[in-house]
C-alpha cells in the first residue's frame, strides 16, 4: 500500500510529521512531494531537519503560490508513483493543487482537516475548502461539527472523525522545545511577559489592513515579538510601514517558535493553526480576522475575533488572561494519526 502526501508549507511539514510515523508502523509506503510553495529555508528545510520528517521524493521547486504551476508537477509525480491514494492537508494553494492533480491522474484523495468552515467566502482559504471537500474520497475530520457540515453539504466521499493531527504534534514537541531551545535567552525574554505576533494572510499584507493591524501591534504595552513571514516582511517597506515598537525578527525553527509562543502571554495571528496552538498551549489568542474556521475557540473564550481595528486588538491583548487548566480538550486526543492511518487502510482494502 502506498501513499503519496503533498505538502507546501509550515502547518503541514507539522501535521505530516506524526502522519509519516503512523502511517509507517501501519506498513504503508509513503512518498512525500514538496511543492516549494514555502520556499524560504527557515519555513521548509529547516522543518524536515528537525521534526525529523522523511525526506521529500519530489521537490518541484516551485517557488510560487500560483495552482497552475503546481499542478504538472504533482500530476507527473502521481503518474510516476501511481500510489492508492493521495494525501492533502488544510486549506493552502498546495491544497488545492493536489486535489486537482489526484482528480486529473484519477488517483483516491484523502483531505486530512476535513469540514473545517468560517462561513467567510470572501476568504481564498473558504473555497479550497469546499472544492477539496466536494472532491474527497476520504474526509478525516477533527470534531464533530466538521462532520456535520460534511453531511450537510451532501459530500460524497466517507466521513471518518479523528482528531487534529495538529494537535499529535503539538503535545509531542512543546516540552520538547521548551527544553532543549534557548530562544528566550536569545531574545532577552521571561515568560508570560511578551506577546507574540504572526500576520501572514494575503488580506493582511496589503494597505489598509496591513497598516491598521501593524498600528494595533506597535501600541501594545509590553514586548512584542514578531517572526516575519517573507511575505510580511516584504510587504512592510514596499508599502512605507515601519514597526516602532516591535521587534521584527527573522523566522524561526519549529522549535523555537514552539518554545517562544508556548511562553508566551498572548499570541496575536491570523494564522488558522496558531489559533488552535495557542488554546493547547494555554495562552489566550487575538486573532486578526473577521471570523475564524476554528469557531469553538472562540466560544471557549479562548481566541477573541478583532478584525483589522487597532483599538480592539490593543484592547482584547490587555485583557487576556491565561487559559484554565480543566479547559476542555478540543479537536481531538493527540492520537489523531493513527486514525488517519486506520481511517486510510479500511479505505484502500475496499
Amino acid at each position: 500500500m502506498k501513499v503519496l502526501s503533498v505538502v507546501g508549507n509550515r502547518p503541514q511539514f507539522i501535521k505530516s510529521g506524526p502522519l509519516s510515523v503512523a502511517l509507517r508502523e501501519a506498513g504503508v509506503e509513503e512518498v512525500v512531494l514538496h511543492t516549494g510553495q514555502h520556499y524560504d529555508r527557515e519555513l521548509s528545510d529547516v522543518f524536515f531537519e528537525e521534526l525529523g520528517l522523511a525526506e521529500p521524493v519530489h521537490r518541484l521547486e516551485a517557488h510560487t503560490r500560483d495552482v497552475d504551476s503546481m499542478l504538472p508537477g504533482i500530476v507527473d509525480a502521481l503518474e510516476r508513483e501511481r500510489p492508492d491514494a493521495a494525501v492533502v492537508f488544510g486549506d493552502t494553494n498546495s491544497t488545492l493543487a493536489g486535489t486537482r492533480a489526484a482528480r486529473q491522474a484519477g488517483a483516491s484523495l484523502a483531505h486530512v482537516e476535513a469540514g473545517m468552515r468560517s462561513g467567510d467566502m470572501t476568504m481564498p482559504e473558504e473555497h479550497t475548502r469546499i472544492e477539496v471537500d466536494s472532491i474527497a474520497d476520504l474526509l478525516l475530520c477533527p470534531d464533530e461539527r466538521s462532520r456535520g457540515i460534511l453531511e450537510a453539504e451532501g459530500v460524497s466521499g466517507t466521513i471518518a472523525v479523528v482528531g487534529d493531527v495538529m494537535a499529535d504534534a503539538c503535545f509531542t514537541f512543546a516540552p520538547v522545545a521548551r527544553e532543549r531551545s534557548d530562544v528566550l535567552d536569545r531574545l532577552a525574554l521571561q515568560a508570560g511577559t511578551y506577546v507574540v505576533a504572526t500576520i501572514h494572510r494575503d488580506a493582511n499584507v496589503v494597505e489598509p489592513r496591513l497598516g491598521r493591524i501593524v498600528a494595533g501591534l506597535d501600541a501594545i504595552e509590553e514586548p512584542v515579538i514578531f517572526p516575519a513571514h517573507p511575505r510580511t516582511r516584504d510587504a512592510l517597506p514596499s508599502q512605507g510601514l515601519s514597526l516602532e515598537c516591535v521587534r521584527l525578527v527573522e523566522p524561526l525553527s519549529y522549535l523555537d517558535f514552539a518554545a517562544l509562543a508556548s511562553q508566551a502571554r498572548v499570541i496575536v495571528t491570523d494564522s488558522g493553526g496558531l489559533q488552535k496552538e495557542a488554546y493547547w498551549y494555554g495562552v489566550a489568542c487575538v486573532t486578526a480576522r473577521p471570523s475564524t474556521e476554528w469557531v469553538d475557540t472562540v466560544e471557549q473564550g479562548a481566541n477573541t475575533l478583532v478584525d483589522d481595528d487597532p483599538e480592539r486588538l490593543v484592547a482584547a491583548v490587555a485583557a487576556a488572561r491565561p487559559l484554565p487548566a480543566d479547559r476542555p480538550a478540543l479537536y481531538g486526543d493527540g492520537r489523531a494519526a493513527p486514525k488517519i492511518a486506520e481511517a486510510l487502510c479500511t479505505l484502500l482494502d475496499q
